[in-house]
């Protein structure tokens, strides 16, 4: 199971998530946890009450939590309920007590949590890692959600060499002086580097071991079973796939799919073209 190597990294941590979390979310908010099978899932709710708009849930990437998503918040709780998940096994308010195997463990903590809270019909949005846990969620529990923006999925290739290297250089990048990393931000293709409390939290991270499922690569199979308004947004400069090919094979296996390459974007598309992705996320939702 993900947790903290001993208390002094999971202090280290909170302390930071604590200060990011004053630092980054725009507005007011409530914090609620949501207790499952799996664990205890830490959710942040803002925005208008549900009568006002379709709830729009959303998941982080990888190493990531609810903060990752706060250049959109504000402007997504302006007409709708918004609830952020910090998901079980990543470093986060969270806390895992069960192991997540695969897609279907995975699938069932976010239909738990999403039954818990009482959502129905919700907008969807997952970035890479949460993009498969979305389309797992689909594949397992359809009718649950409405619809689903997907910001560069995992799931249609594998974690290859390329990828890694870009995390290595991000990682480096941030690293840097001040006054260089926009210039190596835009060199390595990572505007996270830019994130000066986003990149402090992940530093106070290291102290975690996540132990997730590696996502296999979908089949064509469970692609034709994404049966609802789904928009693939892609980074042109993705470190994770080609989105030419991702783009091809989506548009001939789910043609009813909505599909998009960002141009200039790479994998770290909320980041890299925030009004761009939040805009998209509103589109789908208003309806």
């Amino acid at each position: 199971m993900s947790e903290f190597r001993n208390a002094q990294a999971a202090a280290r941590f909170q302390a930071a998530y604590d200060h990011a979390l004053a630092a980054l979310w725009p507005g007011p908010r409530t914090a609620i946890d949501v207790l499952g099978p799996y664990g205890t899932t830490r959710v942040h709710r803002t925005g208008t009450g549900t009568e006002s708009g379709r709830p729009i849930v959303l998941l982080a990437a990888s190493g990531g939590n609810s903060l990752m998503w706060h250049h959109h918040l504000g402007q997504l709780a302006e007409h709708h309920p918004v609830f952020a998940l910090d998901p079980i096994g990543e470093p986060g308010a969270s806390t895992q007590t069960a192991p997540i195997a695969g897609g279907a463990d995975a699938a069932a903590w976010l239909d738990g949590v999403l039954a818990e809270l009482g959502l129905t019909d919700a907008h969807l949005v997952g970035c890479s890692y949460g993009g498969w846990v979305a389309l797992q969620h689909q594949l397992h529990h359809p009718g649950r959600v409405g619809s689903l923006t997907l910001l560069d999925p995992a799931g249609f290739n594998g974690f290859g060499f390329r990828f890694y290297a870009w995390l290595i250089a991000g990682g480096l990048a941030a690293s840097a002086p001040r006054a260089l990393r926009p210039r190596l931000a835009r060199a390595v293709g990572n505007s996270a580097v830019l994130e000066e409390e986003l990149m402090r939290l992940s530093r106070a991270a290291m102290g975690f071991r996540r132990a997730l499922p590696v996502p296999p690569v979908l089949t064509d199979e469970e692609l034709r079973r994404i049966d609802l308004p789904a928009l693939f947004l892609l980074g042109a400069r993705s470190a994770l796939h080609d989105s030419a090919e991702v783009a091809a094979r989506l548009e001939r296996v789910l043609p009813s799919a909505r599909v998009e390459i960002v141009p200039d974007a790479g994998h770290s598309l909320p980041m890299d073209a925030p009004d761009l992705v939040t805009e998209r996320i509103l589109a789908p939702s208003r309806t």
